[in-house]
Parts: C-alpha cells; sequence; structure tokens
C-alpha cells in the first residue's frame, strides 16, 4: 500500500510518497495527489521518494501526466532501486530527479583542508570526506568532479570522488586518500626536512601550470578576476581604483592550467606520491592569478593576525612566510632580489585585491584587515608596471 502526505514550507509544496505504487493503488494515489494541489496550487512541486519502496508502469504514468501539468516537477531521495526505476524508463532525462544519499556524520574527524567551498575530514585511514559549505552543492559537486575528471586525464594527481552522501543538510563527497597527509601537517610536524617538502610542492606546482588546455576546455580565471576588479574600482572610487582594473585588464589570456586555492591544507603526500585535492578552483589564466592567492593564504590573510596561519594552515606564521618566499624563489627559478620583488609585487596586488573584495563582503567589522589591505594597494598598485609573471625569468 501506498500513503500519500503533503507539507508546505514557505510556499513550497512537497507531496510525500510511500510504500508501493502499482496497479492496483496507482488511481486513488493520483486523486490524492490532486486534491493536495487543489487545495495549494502551485507551479513548482516536489516529491519525496525517501519511503517510496516500489513503483510500477501505472504509477509512472501518474506521474508523467502531473508532468505535463505542473511546470516544475522535482523528484528528491529516490532510493537506488527506484532511481533505477525512473533511470532505465527514461524519467531521468524528462525531469530532475535526485537520488537518496547515505547519511555520514563528521563528528570528532580531523579537518585536514579546507577551500573556498568545503572542508575535507579525515573518516579514516582510507577515506575523506569534502562537506561543502553550500546546502544545495549538487552542481558544484558535479562540476568539480567534472575539473577533477579533466585535470586526472592531462596527468594531474588527484582523487576523485566516488560517492555522493549527506552530512547532516550539508552535501558531502566521499573519496579514497590512503594514509594521506597535508603537506601543512608534514611541515609542522616534520620540520628538518620542510626544504624537501616544498620543492615537491613548487615541483606539482610547476607540473600543474605547465599543463595546456584546448580553448574553452576549463573555465577561465580572467573573466572572474575582472569581477574583482570592477568592485575595486568601485571601491576605492580614486586614481588607486582606476589603477587596479587597468592592471587586471592588461593581464595576457593564457590557456595553461591553474589550480585556484593552491595552499599546504590542498596538496597531500600519500604513500610517496604527491596529490592534489579541492579541484573545484581549476581554471586556466596567468601564473599571477595562483601566485596571488598562494601569497594571500600564506601571508596576506595572517600578517596582522598571526593566530590565523595556525587555524587555516595549521601552521605558525614563520612557517607561512618562509614557504612563501621558498616557493618563489624555487618557482621564478632565481635567486634575482629584484626579479623575485617584481614578481612578488604583482602576486600582492592580486592578493590584496582579493582579500579586500572578501573581507568587506564576509567580514565588515575586521576593520584591521580591510586598512591594511588598503594600505598595501595604496603603496603597491604604481610600482607594477603590470600583473602578468613569467616564471621562466633567470637571473
Amino acid at each position: 500500500m501506498s500513503s500519500v502526505t503533503e507539507k508546505l514550507d514557505n510556499g513550497k509544496l512537497t507531496i510525500a510518497l510511500s510504500g508501493r505504487i502499482d496497479t492496483t493503488n496507482s488511481q486513488q494515489v493520483e486523486a490524492e495527489i490532486r486534491q493536495i494541489l487543489e487545495k495549494h496550487p502551485s507551479e513548482s512541486v516536489i516529491l519525496d521518494a525517501e519511503e517510496l519502496e516500489y513503483i510500477s508502469s501505472s504509477g509512472l504514468r501518474v506521474l508523467l501526466r502531473l508532468h505535463k501539468e505542473i511546470a516544475d516537477l522535482r523528484i528528491i531521495n529516490a532510493s537506488t532501486e527506484v532511481y533505477e526505476i525512473f533511470d532505465m524508463t527514461g524519467f531521468t532525462q524528462m525531469m530532475k530527479i535526485d537520488r537518496a544519499y547515505k547519511k555520514l556524520s563528521v563528528e570528532g574527524c580531523t579537518v585536514i583542508g579546507e577551500g573556498a567551498k568545503g572542508r575535507v575530514y579525515r573518516m579514516d585511514d582510507e577515506t575523506c570526506v569534502k562537506v561543502y559549505f553550500n546546502p544545495d552543492a549538487l552542481e558544484d559537486i558535479q562540476r568539480e568532479r567534472e575539473l577533477a575528471t579533466k585535470a586526472l586525464v592531462k596527468g594531474v594527481n588527484t582523487a576523485i570522488a566516488y560517492d555522493v552522501a549527506k552530512v547532516g543538510d550539508q552535501y558531502a563527497t566521499v573519496f579514497e586518500l590512503l594514509n594521506a597527509k597535508p603537506f601543512s601537517w608534514l611541515i609542522e610536524n616534520d620540520s628538518e626536512h620542510i626544504d624537501e617538502y616544498i620543492i615537491k610542492y613548487v615541483e606539482l606546482l610547476k607540473s600543474v601550470h605547465a599543463i595546456e588546455a584546448n580553448e574553452g576546455e576549463l573555465p577561465n580565471q580572467k573573466a572572474e578576476a575582472m569581477n574583482w576588479a570592477q568592485w575595486a574600482k568601485d571601491y576605492f572610487n580614486n586614481e588607486v581604483g582606476e589603477r587596479i582594473y587597468e592592471l587586471f585588464e592588461g593581464i595576457p589570456e593564457n590557456n595553461h592550467m591553474i589550480h585556484g586555492d593552491f595552499h599546504t591544507q590542498n596538496v597531500m603526500f600519500q604513500n610517496g606520491e604527491v596529490i592534489l585535492i579541492d579541484m573545484d578552483t581549476v581554471a586556466v589564466g596567468d601564473p599571477v592569478y595562483e601566485l596571488g592567492n598562494i601569497y594571500q593564504s600564506f601571508v596576506a590573510y595572517n600578517e596582522v593576525d598571526h593566530e590565523h596561519a595556525l587555524e587555516f594552515l595549521g601552521m605558525t606564521y614563520e612557517h607561512t612566510v618562509y614557504l612563501w618566499e621558498k616557493t618563489l624563489r624555487l618557482y621564478m627559478g632565481t635567486d634575482d632580489p629584484k626579479i623575485l620583488e617584481e614578481a612578488e609585487n604583482k602576486a600582492k596586488v592580486m592578493a590584496y585585491t582579493r582579500l579586500l573584495r572578501r573581507t568587506v563582503r564576509k567580514d565588515c567589522e575586521n576593520k584591521k584587515l580591510i586598512d591594511n589591505c588598503v594600505s598595501k594597494l595604496n603603496d603597491l598598485v604604481f610600482k607594477v608596471d603590470s600583473l602578468s609573471i613569467k616564471p621562466e625569468a633567470k637571473a
């Protein structure tokens, strides 16, 4: 037998189906659904199939009639068995159908990484889970999986999620990282070998940047960066803002891959291999976008409050500053102070512009950080003639 119940939440109508829908009760089920629709007319209806055990062809015909009449009909929480019925009969191509996800808990789990869109937890020696901040993250998950797959095919060592789950009300992806440790942990707990870890870190960075994508294959970072530049132009509303916009606009197009969030919580060491995770920010663009983000993570975000380095990266501020300086020297392939200063200033302009925008929008009471970003940009923007960084420069 099947039952039909309704729930109206902030004008959104959800109809829950349970049990079995077959030839014996499909007409009754349809009648009950239509009674609910008469009480609560809506062009957007969710059918919750969490308790639905089976649906036959007669039940599918009920859904087909509803689909023709309701502009936005969506099915959620379909079990694996029920989802397979929808998939085999082509319903997944006709309407939005979300399968049910197994529920996980990260209580007591160690945080091993964090990016702009989620936090990565170690579940056990073999399994990690990335929990997304956005409660409606399925599109983000699909996008990240596609970007990770493209990066893997092009030779980047990365972990591909093999399952989607729920952690509370948030979506999460599950992937395998056998005994992997983030570089932050290695640097902080094995500082005698810090230079060896930084060499591996930069080798991976350069290998990613050496990959050239086909036109349109990956997102173009410049398109996103111009949003930051326009924001800065409006925020300053003076010659500094104009200069920032001019510098960003002048960054040349570049089809080489960048990760977009290449800090040491997203770089893992696993059984002698270096693995890059958190692939939702993969794009193409000039190295300045990457180095700007690295400087932001290691220095800019932490310099007015050194405790941020420990909170965010699990490393002391002294280590993050050293890591940045060593990374820049290795990446640029030189110890020439003039070349390094020029590259660093370009990375700083990128970093402080992004950090200022982020802080004003998300942490507007952090006046010290905002004032520091403004002061740095006032000092820097007329010291650089462009923002493009050429790592092949030699002393």
